[in-house]
């Protein structure tokens, strides 16, 4: 386990960049021209980035990124 020592602006720009990654991970999962095999990859780093968003965003914040389930997995 690892341990980080920020202050709050680092915090909004961490909880930034993660929605910005988040939200072009979502539209590109939407894409059918896109593989399957591409698209598994692309849902596990979904998976991690919001692990990383529940840590430094609100509940609320992170309700609206909450992964989709779908009939893949």
């Amino acid at each position: 386990m690892l341990g980080l020592l920020i202050n709050e602006m680092e915090q909004k720009e961490i909880e930034y960049l993660v929605k910005r990654e988040l939200d072009e991970l979502s539209m590109d999962l939407e894409d059918h021209r896109i593989d399957h095999m591409v698209k598994r990859a692309m849902r596990e780093r979904y998976r991690s980035l919001f692990q990383l968003l529940r840590r430094v965003a609100c509940e609320g914040e992170c309700m609206k990124y909450m992964p989709k389930r779908s009939e893949n997995e």
